[in-house]
């Protein structure tokens, strides 16, 4: 392209364009002129005659989606549902997007993956399954229906046995709970006192919570008697209740779904259904594979008896045959569709051939999304200006398309119509998502949680083991909860539950032997932490002098965002997580700032940390500097290449790749180019650290787990933070990163949600079976995918692929590993990438980058040898589409394993969920230990207090140097007379009711602590007297702790605080029924403002009826809170 620099800038682009919503109301509103024409045309309305008639009818001709639109043409029409037909997994869900989008009712029929006999089918396809099928017996089926032809061949549940497997709930609705309670648990529901993870529900009262399994959100049915009053969406990690819905639907028992007793379903559609087979040899060759690999177990029918049941049960059968041979040759009608040509790579050669298009034809130009649109309509306006020919016969609009195609003018003089997709325009081709919301747990919290025999630092005493939770009689009151703990000698400590953040888990330094046990009241620990005092001190001072001089250095002040940047944001394919609208929204105030940005994106693989780093991208580039992408792999540079190139293809910058790809003489070239300024984004290896390589003004670098890089690099990585802009992606956390991101040493944005359609990946550790491996791969073969096997072995890579050849003979296999020459790597690559291959057995080369949505199971052989970050890394290849994923990590047949191997594959099985890097990183830390955490000079330190003791001391370290210093409410002593508590029967789940605990007590703001009350009411209804009482001493006492008070007591009829701050406390109690004295220390003068910083005596002595304790607290919370309210008034009033 020729576009210079200058002429980049979007204000230099002529022409106006539509908004986002005017772009999506026309989208919504009107009917596709194009899809009118196309139904009016000549020959499908003599094919729509021939339908009328029923039988068996052809049609010749096919290209790009001309079928599944020809379809929703036909059902505009049919007495019944359309049953379209699809060889293909993948081109049901392409087809189903592109009729939605047209305005028409229409679902998929999906087909279950996995084998007969087997379970763990995904939910939401049998979901889908059995809810279509439900609308069909209720006839009320969708208007067009769209299956995969291995999807019909498999059978349904009889209708009598529907009622087990599948029940919709409503709200307005009557519910029989104990029938209801049965029919979970028969499901193999788990009844629990709190749900937390996919497949539990809870019974409290009037309340029913639901954790469906298959993704989405937990639930909250509210009962009135037998009526079911409304059902809200649940936060999992607060218990508080969200989002209300109308209904929800759940999955039964899903055992033999694909066995004996079930039925086809073609025998449940109406007699008035009309059949489309597309491409009818195609649909036999991909039914007759599915057959071959299926057939031994029951369940399915095969492609004949499937083709037999759909012309015995259909009123008509249209086959439509590119290739194929058509079965009513006496009854066919031509279309004559044809395929769009091959557009240029470029994009002007792109628009020139489509202007040379318009001349003959009448051109609909479909853009999937409303960016899309925009920047299509910035293109074409600009031709428009010049009078380019063509121009003004190019019509653009929001529909989603996936293959374009042209349709034939009904007579010679005629134009014809072209429907060109964007995408296809400019052959950007990507997987469209859909689905719900997601939301993962809190995982910190769940992390942190101890269990019995656990060890345990508390905090003014030292290490012990957690005994577990007990109750001690007390005088007059009801019995105290407390948490029990072990110190050396035997010796216990009973804690009350309420002062349970006194109490964290421990983590060590990774030692083999566990610490030794604190002496309760000893010195020993006294002596540990005043020696980690000085250490962290002297850590935090050196931190902060590296934080200083960054924020000291002069940075790039990026503009705020263009048209362009909006734009392009607008057509990315998929819809955003929350997270990663919030993470841009941070980046871009990073660029904006003239500080250098060091943001760390911490997201699970796969999460869309790359689509957050490529905007930061574009936001450097249109800005006229140069952005640096360093990757750890080849592999991933040549990934990264792709996805960048795909998503820049509509604008006018230069992207390129050094790798050992390249050869000599084009690396030659790229790096004078890369110095002259003529290169905008570059993405490399460590090779891009090298000392020839020169950029002309580099304004951004991206690294992608920096973690993989070695010290040599990060110490380069380190000098180029002060001159760029710099963003960090990391899929594990190392504990490192992760912890000086949660001091607030680094700025770091998380991305938890997943993307839509991102599902939970099965996980299972086996040791080697040739029988179970071999129906592994036969399932992921039958549902045309593809699958990775890891051998990180290259001396013997061969013949290990040799015993993969024998258990899947008709499979086509690649092997790859990193000492294949250039040439050879890449062409193994590219082949399994543009599926040439069913199996590729590697080393861990394709561990990070490799992004292949076709390949959803993969092997990890010896798994043992690997670590946890590693095994999740690897996990993440797989899961990235639709289908559901599943990763074996198989064990060594004879060889014993290590106890740390043991725990780390319990690790990765137990962490199979959505967003489980962070949980991952925490048990890592736990296993390996945190004896790297800050370098190897800290283990020691780390190993004696426990890993959360040494961070929070370091994070103490840090705010005294600032003079920040954090208020720690527990620091300050309440004694009034007056306690609460968290009852059993309130929250009955014991990590629960600690964690509302812990919450409480480590509450630092009077705003967080009326957000933890408040998700209480929303999780458990409302605050019992008891816990009412418990929030008031903690309100009190926080409220206390932040105007400077260390201790508040009652003796005899005075309340007498010590306090810091005398005139705070003095101007909280102005006013006040009742005498305020204070006793000031000697020297100080016995003046207010002499006090100031020492701690002094204040005596209170209210009313006497103030001094029950109930009132007391009243007036104290009045007075406290409301000093600390009228602060905060005054330094906002005078911001």
């Amino acid at each position: 392209m020729t576009d210079s620099k200058a002429s980049r800038r979007p204000e230099a682009a002529s022409g106006s364009t539509p908004s986002a919503d005017a772009v999506d109301a026309d989208a919504v509103n009107a009917a596709a002129w194009w899809f009118d024409r196309i139904a009016a045309s000549s020959s499908l309305v003599s094919l729509g005659d021939l339908i009328g008639l029923g039988g068996d009818v052809s049609a010749r001709g096919a290209a790009g989606s001309s079928t599944t639109l020809l379809a929703g043409v036909v059902a505009r029409s049919a007495p019944g549902p359309v049953l379209l037909v699809v060889p293909h997994l993948d081109d049901a869900d392409e087809a189903v997007d592109e009729l939605l989008d047209l305005g028409l009712d229409a679902a998929a029929f999906p087909a279950l993956e996995v084998m007969p006999g087997e379970s763990g089918a995904s939910l939401d396809l049998v979901g889908a399954r059995l809810g279509l099928l439900r609308r069909v017996i209720e006839e009320e089926p969708p208007g067009i229906i769209v299956a995969p032809f291995p999807g019909l061949m498999q059978g349904v549940p009889a209708a009598v046995d529907l009622p087990d497997r599948l029940r919709v709930i409503r709200a307005g609705e009557s519910l029989d709970l104990a029938e209801f309670s049965a029919w979970l648990t028969e499901a193999g529901w788990a009844r629990t006192d709190v749900v937390e993870t996919p497949g539990e529900f809870a019974i409290r009262g009037g309340l029913l919570d639901l954790f469906p399994p298959g993704g989405g959100l937990p639930v909250r049915l509210d009962l009135f008697g037998d009526e079911i009053e409304r059902i809200n969406e649940i936060d999992p990690a607060s218990q508080a209740i969200d989002r209300r819905v109308d209904s929800i639907q759940l999955i039964g028992r899903t055992e033999g779904l694909l066995g004996e007793g079930t039925v086809p379903m073609i025998g449940f559609l109406p007699t008035t259904t009309t059949v489309i087979l597309a491409e009818l040899g195609e649909i036999v060759e991909q039914g007759r594979g599915y057959w071959e690999r299926v057939r031994e177990g029951g369940g399915v029918e095969g492609p004949p008896a499937t083709l037999k049941a759909l012309r015995d049960h259909a009123r008509c059968i249209l086959d439509v045959n590119e290739f194929s041979a058509s079965s009513a040759v006496e009854r066919m009608v031509d279309l004559d569709p044809s395929p769009l040509p091959a557009f240029p790579e470029e994009v002007v050669g792109a628009i020139d051939e489509l202007l040379q298009l318009a001349e003959t034809h009448d051109v609909a130009l479909v853009c999937s999304t409303a960016g899309e649109r925009e920047r299509a309509t910035e293109l074409i306006d600009r031709r428009r200006a010049d009078e380019i020919p063509g121009a003004d016969r190019v019509r653009i609009e929001r529909r989603h398309v996936h293959r374009g195609f042209i349709w034939p003018a009904d007579d010679d003089a005629g134009r014809g119509l072209a429907v060109v997709p964007f995408h296809e325009l400019l052959n950007r081709w990507g997987v469209r998502r859909r689905g719900n919301r997601i939301r993962t747990g809190a995982a910190r919290q769940d992390f942190l949680r101890f269990e019995p025999g656990d060890l345990v630092v508390h905090r003014d005493h030292g290490i012990a083991r957690f005994i577990g939770l007990g109750s001690l009689p007390k005088k007059g009151q009801p019995d105290q909860e407390v948490v029990t703990l072990e110190f050396d000698g035997g010796s216990h400590l009973h804690v009350p539950l309420s002062r349970i953040e006194l109490v964290q888990k421990y983590i060590g330094a990774g030692s083999a032997t566990a610490p030794p046990l604190s002496l309760l009241g000893g010195k020993r620990w006294k002596r540990q932490m005043a020696q980690v005092e000085d250490a962290v001190r002297d850590l935090a001072g050196e931190m902060l002098r590296v934080q200083a001089a960054r924020a000291a250095t002069p940075g790039i002040r990026f503009p705020a965002d263009t048209d362009w940047q909006r734009e392009f944001e607008a057509e990315f394919p998929y819809q955003e997580t929350e997270d990663q609208v919030t993470a841009i929204a941070a980046i871009k105030r990073d660029m904006a700032s003239s500080t250098p940005m060091d943001r760390l994106i911490c997201g699970d693989v796969g999460f869309g940390k790359t689509e957050v780093a490529i905007r930061a991208a574009f936001k450097a580039a249109e800005f006229g500097k140069q952005v640096a992408v360093l990757v750890p792999t080849t592999v991933l540079a040549e990934q990264h290449e792709r996805t960048f190139r795909s998503r820049f293809k509509a604008y006018p910058f230069r992207i390129e790749s050094i790798s050992r790809f390249k050869s000599g003489a084009d690396e030659k070239k790229l790096l004078v180019d890369l110095k002259a300024g003529r290169v905008d984004i570059v993405i490399g290896t460590h090779r891009l650290l090298s000392k020839d390589v020169w950029f002309k003004d580099l304004g951004l670098i991206v690294i992608d787990e920096e973690q993989r890089f070695g010290v040599e690099h990060k110490q380069r990585l380190l000098a180029a933070r002060t001159v760029a802009d710099v963003l960090t992606l990391s899929a594990t956390p190392i504990p490192r990163t992760l912890h000086m991101a949660m001091l607030g040493l680094r700025d770091i944005s998380s991305l938890t949600p997943p993307p839509l359609d991102r599902r939970a990946i099965v996980t299972e550790v086996i040791p080697w079976n040739e029988r179970r491996l071999a129906q592994a791969i036969r399932r992921e073969l039958a549902r045309e995918g593809q699958i990775f096997f890891v051998h990180n072995r290259v001396h013997d890579i061969e013949s290990f692929a040799d015993e993969i050849r024998k258990l899947a003979p008709d499979a086509r296999i690649l092997v790859g590993h990193g000492q294949m020459t250039d040439g050879e790597l890449e062409k193994v690559m590219l082949a399994f990438i543009r599926r040439e291959a069913d199996i590729l057995v590697s080393t861990t080369i394709i561990e990070s980058g490799m992004d292949i949505p076709s390949a959803n199971t993969m092997f990890v052989h010896d798994a043992n040898r690997f670590g946890l970050a590693q095994l999740h890394q690897l996990r993440g290849r797989v899961g990235r589409s639709r289908h559901r994923a599943y990763c074996y990590l198989l064990l060594p047949e004879e060889r014993r394993m290590t106890e740390d191997a043991l725990r780390r594959l319990k690790a990765i099985e137990d962490y199979s969920m959505l967003g489980a890097g962070f949980r991952i990183a925490m048990r890592d830390l736990e296993i390996r230990g945190a004896g790297n955490l800050l370098g190897a000079e800290q283990s020691g330190h780390i190993a004696s207090v426990g890993y959360d003791m040494y961070c929070r001391m370091l994070e103490d370290a840090v705010r005294d140097i600032k003079q920040d210093r954090r208020v720690v409410a527990g620091d300050t002593t309440i004694d009034i007379g007056l306690e609460g508590s968290i009852p059993k029967g309130y929250i009955p789940n014991d990590q629960r009711r600690m964690e509302a605990y812990r919450k409480i007590g480590e509450a630092d703001r009077l705003e967080s602590l009326d957000a933890v009350v408040s998700d209480l009411e929303n999780a458990y209804g409302e605050i019992p007297t008891a816990t009412r009482r418990h929030v008031e001493v903690a309100e009190i006492r926080l409220a206390s702790a932040l105007l400077g008070v260390t201790s508040l007591f009652v003796k005899d009829r005075d309340v007498i605080f010590r306090t810091t701050a005398p005139a705070e406390l003095q101007a909280a109690l102005d006013g006040v029924q009742g005498s305020v004295r204070m006793i000031a220390p000697d020297g100080a003068g016995g003046t207010v403002e002499a006090s100031e910083g020492s701690e002094i005596e204040v005596y209170f002595r209210p009313p006497a009826a103030f001094l029950e304790p109930g009132s007391l607290a009243t007036v104290l919370r009045r007075r406290l809170r409301g000093r600390l309210e009228r602060s905060r008034e005054v330094v906002s009033g005078s911001d």
